[in-house]
């Protein structure tokens, strides 16, 4: 009888809150990462009915379970060739995803952060000193980085500008290569009637990739986007394709929820088109 090995496919362990309803988070990252062909093995930082976008819902913080539901993968001798990270509500949290990331981060593991803190210009309600403060430390740890330009301003301590030039940005992407990830795309840029993606990679000229402004911002975007962009780094994808596939996809995503009349809180209809993700 051969030895028991849960390692015989690509992995990636992505640590995010999971919503029942409104395509965000955990939700949209497990089908698009298993539609590219790798095992998504999630683990919960919280557990929301629907997402904070509507009037009511509910709520239960997961961290003081994490640790332990993290063990249970240490004993099954589980690898890694991708983590990703995205929202975490407490500075406790960050610390946990710190210690997960020595547990099972190897040399060969891709870590993805997606430093989920704000929004135009303005830090999230749950986000203070401190915990900005941990995520600075917990990029150090990453490949790759995914901030929006609210967030990358936070994190290497500039204002915040949606006019930067391109020279200015690339200051700032430089400023957070020098923490860590090698690889950066700061989102969400707004160019007139476009919406452009900053690439940064170290020893390579950046670049702006640009779509077309389409509808109104909606949940689980930027979940959909940063799951491709792990996904496709674990499949050994190039960079700038990967984030000209994550960008295309996600505006396909937006105008399909135009089209079939989605409420802005419901996310985007992305099971219309999975079947065109590879």
């Amino acid at each position: 009888m051969s030895e028991i090995n849960h390692n015989r496919q690509k992995k990636i362990a992505v640590i995010n809150d999971y919503s029942g309803f409104g395509r965000c988070s955990l939700a949209v990252e497990l089908p698009i990462i298993s539609k590219m062909k790798i095992q998504c093995c999630p683990l919960p930082t919280s557990i929301f009915s629907n997402h904070t976008g509507f009037k009511s819902f509910y709520f239960t913080d997961f961290t003081e379970h994490m640790s332990a539901y993290a063990a249970e993968w240490k004993k099954l001798d589980l690898e890694f060739n991708g983590i990703c990270t995205g929202f975490l509500g407490s500075a406790e949290q960050i610390m946990i995803v710190e210690n997960f990331l020595k547990d099972f981060g190897k040399k060969e593991t891709i870590v993805v952060v997606d430093p989920v803190m704000g929004d135009y210009g303005h830090l999230y309600p749950t986000y203070d000193p401190e915990i900005c403060g941990r995520m600075k430390n917990l990029i150090k740890y990453a490949d790759i980085i995914t901030p929006n330009l609210t967030e990358a301003c936070i994190l290497v301590g500039c204002e915040y500008n949606e006019k930067y030039k391109n020279a200015e940005i690339e200051e700032i992407a430089v400023k957070l290569s020098k923490m860590g990830p090698k690889k950066i795309v700061i989102t969400g840029i707004p160019r007139g009637h476009f919406i452009s993606n900053y690439c940064f990679e170290e020893g390579k000229e950046s670049y702006m990739i640009k779509t077309a402004k389409v509808g109104t911002q909606r949940s689980g975007t930027g979940d959909i986007f940063t799951s491709i962009v792990v996904a496709d780094a674990v499949n050994d994808v190039d960079f700038h394709e990967s984030i000209k596939k994550a960008s295309h996809f996600v505006k396909k995503c937006i105008l399909k929820g135009i089209e079939m009349d989605i409420p802005l809180t419901d996310g985007v209809p992305y099971e219309e088109l999975l079947d065109r993700l590879k």
